[in-house]
Order: structure tokens, then sequence, then C-alpha cells
């Protein structure tokens, strides 16, 4: 393990924080969304649709400004939180969760949605016809079996907000302990005299970071297929 500076290990945990916190936060709207989208047919489906996965397509940076300039301390929606309830998100810590939470919302919604789908909804009728109520199907039928989708796109969340770069520094700009993320953290370092090696050392810990997810992604899906699925 390399030796690590103390504004590294900041930007390290710091990113962390709010990958964890932007992917948790995103979660019971990801899956409402998604439910909703494998589920109902309703006027403006496609739209509902289009404005999900539209950060995809968008510049980061786009994405960046237009939560700037709604959640800004003079955006309507960023004012009014910080007047009624002292919330505020512009170049904080919680803004770049913000970020990155709607830019790893598409990735979050996508694999969940198709494992919905791919449900047989012959077993929630079933449960249906022995006096469940839907909510309590959604819990114990649906949500467990859709749980490999859940944590793939968990940690496709886990792992854009981990790497997010535009639109936080758009948003929150790149200050140092509070919203200076490993991405941001080496984007400054390679503008620097000798900080080459210290950029190497992050773009290190982002790989293992990264990888280490993916495989405990690929662990507890199987884990959760031979469970569910007897596969």
């Amino acid at each position: 393990m390399p030796e690590l500076s103390s504004d590294e290990w900041t930007a390290i945990h710091l990113s962390l924080k709010i990958a964890i916190v932007a992917t948790v936060v995103a979660l019971p709207f990801g899956l409402a969304v998604a439910w909703l989208l494998a589920r109902k047919d309703f006027w403006g489906k496609a739209l509902l649709d289009g404005l999900v996965h539209l950060p995809l397509v968008l510049p980061p940076v786009v994405t960046g400004y237009l939560l700037l300039i709604s959640f800004g301390r003079r955006g309507p929606i960023g004012a009014f939180l910080a007047e009624h309830f002292g919330i505020v998100f512009s170049f904080r810590w919680t803004g770049a969760a913000l970020a990155c939470g709607v830019m790893g919302f598409p990735l979050l919604v996508r694999p969940i949605r198709l494992a919905i789908e791919a449900i047989d909804r012959k077993l929630e009728d079933a449960a249906a016809t022995l006096g469940v109520d839907r909510p309590r199907v959604f819990l114990t039928v649906t949500l467990p079996l859709a749980l490999p989708g859940l944590i793939a796109g968990m940690v496709l969340c886990f792992a854009k907000a981990l790497g997010e770069f535009g639109a936080t520094i758009t948003f929150v700009s790149n200050i140092p302990g509070e919203t200076q993320t490993i991405s941001s953290a080496i984007y400054s370092l390679i503008q620097t005299p000798d900080g080459d090696t210290a950029a190497g050392r992050l773009v290190l810990i982002s790989i293992v970071i990264a990888m280490s997810a993916l495989i405990a992604s690929e662990w507890f899906a199987r884990r959760a297929g031979t469970r569910f699925h007897g596969e």
C-alpha cells in the first residue's frame, strides 16, 4: 500500500462518504421509478424514461449547471430549502452527493427495472390470491426476486458516484476537505509540478475500490440467485 498524505486520505474518505450517501439516498427513489416503469403503463411513460436516462447523454457539466441554478443558494429549490430548513447544497459535500446521485440514478434504475420485468407476475398474483396485500407482495416476493438487479444497480450507482467529476466540480467546485473527491484531487494534482506521483497513488486507490465493489457485487448477486432462484 503506497504511503498517502493526509490530504489524499481526506479525499478518499470524502469520496467514499459521498458515494455511499448518494447511493443510499437514491435507492428508494430508484426502486420506485424502476417499479413504475416496469409495472405500469401511463401517459408520459416514455418521457419519464427519457428524463431518468438524460444524465447519461447530457454533458456532465450541463447537469452540474442545472443543479447549480436549481439547488444553489439563489435557485428556486435551493433558496427554499436554505430558508425554511437550513439545507444548503452548493459548495458543500451534500451537494456533491446530490450531483453524484443524479449522475448515477440511471445506472441504478436500469438493472432494477430489468430485474422486475423478468419476474413471473403469476408468482405475485398467486401471493395476492392468498390474501397478501400488494405492499407485502412487493416486499416478500418482488423485491427478493429482483435482488440481483438491485445489487447490480447499487454497485453501478456507487461506482459512478465514486468517479464522478464534471457535474460535481461544476456544482460544488473543488474545495479541499469539503468537496474535493478523488477525481477532483487527481485533477488538481496533475495541474501542479511534481503532482504525478500523488495522482498515480489516487488512481491506484480508485481502481482498487472500484474492483472491490464489483467483486463484492458479483458475490452478493450469486448468493442472492442461489437463495431465491436455486441457481
